[in-house]
């Protein structure tokens, strides 16, 4: 006997050794959703091209084929269908007695009448909602932003929690990398083939090292959300970088990894350079117009015009040598002579 959709899907998840919570947080469905679809009970479900999404992405991520999902997906809705259509044309046949078989009439009367009344205004509403067909149309629109607007709340729960493992997915393009990790203190160098996923699961910090020229040739899953990989650093030829708890909310909310190290190098190099510069040019230039050759050139000009700076410097060299002289003789400018003679 074949297995059901939803039984091949518990197989394929049981046999990878996930659990619905696991799902839930990489597929953003709810936990929820998944158990109905492993029931085969689609009815809970929002219908339409929401549940083909649910079923594909749940079989992309345990490794079911889509398109067989698919393809059951479409022979069990096809199924139900028929089902329920074989349940409303059923209808069983009521026995009753002959005594009360004359009442029926009124009944079919009155039954006619409430059908007649509903045709009517069937076909009042239809020829209403061709005359309005726009805004119905922007109402479905606003309905389908709304259910996609309020299904993604579950998968808010997909954020990193404080206690959950750190899962990195790390995918090589095109060659094959050579990559160092460090898991929780624990160290290991392996090579990564081209278009090989590794995960690596961490509970506590995650370290990973490769050459810097595979900085664009390969690409990062961080807890189910891709982001870029950090930037060749501006020294050494390696690329090294780590997630943690403290960093992990920040670089899965901006879906980066960008190492402060090479930011940090950049920015404080060119202002001392700047600074620096322009003090010896002031200092060379205030020197030689501090300190001019031709300010003692003037001094000596007021000393020789004027006659009367030699008086004050003969009057102190008369005064000692000539005490007793009379005050006429001091007051004549003639005597200033005389004591220039006795020093020679």
């Amino acid at each position: 006997m074949s297995l059901s959709l939803g039984e091949k899907l518990r197989q394929a998840r049981e046999g990878r050794g996930i659990s619905i919570s696991e799902v839930s947080e990489q597929t953003r469905i709810s936990s929820q959703y998944l158990e109905c679809i492993e029931n085969d009970d689609y009815k809970p479900l929002p219908g339409g091209i929401f549940n083909k999404g649910f079923v594909k992405s749940y079989a992309r991520f345990i490794g079911v084929d889509e398109q067989e999902a698919m393809s059951d997906y479409a022979r069990l809705v096809a199924s139900t269908a028929a089902a329920d259509q074989e349940e409303s044309n059923y209808r069983p046949e009521v026995l009753t007695d002959d005594q009360t078989s004359g009442s029926m009439v009124p009944t079919i009367i009155f039954a006619g009448i409430i059908l007649a009344l509903m045709t009517g205004g069937i076909l009042f509403l239809v020829n209403y909602l061709q005359e309005q067909s726009g805004q119905t149309r922007a109402d479905s629109k606003a309905a389908n932003v709304n259910r996609q607007a309020e299904q993604p709340t579950p998968a808010a729960s997909n954020l990193p929690p404080e206690g959950g493992p750190i899962r990195l997915e790390f995918k090589p393009l095109g060659e094959k990398i050579s990559v160092k990790s460090t898991i929780d203190g624990k160290v290991v160098s392996e090579e990564i083939l081209p278009d090989t996923v590794r995960t690596y699961v961490a509970n506590e910090s995650l370290k990973l090292s490769y050459y810097r020229g595979f900085a664009d040739r390969l690409q990062l899953t961080l807890n189910g959300k891709p982001i870029l990989g950090p930037r060749p650093p501006v020294r050494g030829n390696s690329i090294e970088f780590e997630i943690n708890r403290e960093n992990l909310s920040r670089i899965w909310t901006s879906g980066e990894i960008s190492p402060p190290d090479s930011v940090t190098e950049q920015t404080p190099t060119p202002q001392p350079q700047i600074t620096a510069a322009p003090t010896p040019e002031s200092i060379g230039t205030e020197t030689p117009i501090s300190t001019p050759t031709p300010a003692p050139r003037i001094s000596p000009r007021p000393t020789v015009n004027t006659g009367d700076t030699r008086l004050p410097t003969a009057t102190p060299s008369a005064t000692p040598t000539r005490p007793a002289s009379p005050p006429a003789n001091s007051n004549r400018p003639r005597p200033t002579p005389s004591p220039t003679r006795t020093p020679r």
